[in-house]
């Protein structure tokens, strides 16, 4: 069989295939069980293979690239237009068949192992950070029952609890110090768990070089820089820092039509956590930047008093998001507000 490319839709156990040669012929199309797949590809000429980007494509991608295929992720929402009919496993596989083969389609760069490992550690970090809150919140509505309100803060909560179960003024039930006991305890657990998962990320830092130019950025420090890498690695696969920051939803919402430019909210698109922190990283430098005379600060103070605090908070997540595009892509050192970098990209 001469086939030229092939659609792929995955799962756990049943993978669906769906090939054509040169002249858009179907040539196969069939099902595959999940211990058949590699043995396939390793009987057949190397091939354009598109797979729609979800759980498990970037294993797939980079086990078939090493047969020596060239692998496509592509994402699930640009893929849908190419569906004919119901949907099933077949029509997903020829929909796949067909989007890999436009010359404008976006695709998804495939993560190599080391940046999954570093997602994976990231995402258990931001479900621990969710515990923590939820039962910080927890803590507070079972005390305020009894008339007792802690200060605003985790810190807060870490103090009060201790003092609360020693002090023998309130005279808090018996029962109520016992499960307060155990939330203390599990909160304790979670903090632990938490600097543990913290300091691996940081020793990572260390050892990458990428990392350690990212956090010359203001409002980069290293779990910012560790997700950055991790979730776009040299950031190669964007044509500039626009594109980057638009693919983090920090660019505004566009509803226009006539040559009328309409802009809106930000889009909040794509990676959630990694705008998150930028944003978290870009309001720490606002609220240091106030009495600083630099050209970045300046812009910052100029821009907060024009518009408002969020929005300026926003846009200087925005400029970061676009240094460290060129900081990763130009393979350059960061040489602050004055440096190519920063007045060249992120204007």
């Amino acid at each position: 069989m001469n086939i030229k490319r092939i659609g792929m839709d995955i799962a756990k156990q049943v993978f669906q295939i769906h090939g054509v040669d040169r002249f858009e012929k179907v040539l196969v199309r069939k099902q595959l069980r999940r211990a058949q797949v590699l043995e396939f590809f390793k009987n057949i000429a190397p091939c354009l293979i598109g797979i729609e980007a979800c759980g498990s494509s970037h294993y797939w991608a980079r086990e078939l690239s090493q047969l020596g295929h060239q692998v496509k992720l592509i994402p699930a929402q640009f893929v849908k237009p190419f569906v004919k009919g119901g949907k099933n496993d077949a029509n997903d596989a020829e929909a796949i068949c067909e989007a890999v083969s436009r010359a404008n389609m976006r695709f998804v760069a495939i993560k190599s192992v080391e940046q999954q490992v570093a997602q994976a550690e990231h995402r258990i970090r931001s479900r621990l950070v969710r515990a923590r809150t939820a039962l910080s919140n927890e803590i507070r509505g079972l005390l305020s029952e009894f008339g007792i309100v802690i200060a605003p803060g985790i810190s807060q909560i870490r103090q009060a609890l201790p003092v609360l179960l020693e002090d023998k003024e309130l005279q808090l039930n018996a029962r109520l110090k016992v499960l307060l006991a155990e939330l203390a305890s599990e909160l304790r657990q979670i903090d632990d768990c938490l600097v543990q998962h913290e300091q691996r990320l940081k020793a990572a830092v260390k050892e990458d070089e990428r990392m350690k130019r990212l956090m010359d950025i203001e409002g980069i420090g290293p779990i910012s820089a560790s997700a950055l890498v991790a979730a776009v690695g040299d950031a190669t696969h964007f044509a500039s820092g626009r594109d980057m920051a638009a693919w983090l939803g920090l660019v505004p919402d566009q509803h226009s039509s006539g040559g009328k430019e309409r802009l809106g909210h930000i889009s909040k698109r794509g990676d959630t956590y990694l705008r998150t922190l930028l944003i978290h990283g870009a309001r720490a430098v606002l609220n240091h930047c106030e009495h600083k005379e630099d050209k970045r600060s300046v812009w910052v103070n100029q821009l907060v008093k024009r518009r408002n605090r969020n929005i300026a908070t926003v846009a200087l997540a925005n400029k970061n998001a676009r240094i460290a595009w060129a900081v990763l892509s130009r393979k350059e050192a960061y040489r602050g507000s004055g440096g190519v970098i920063a007045s060249h990209e992120a204007k």
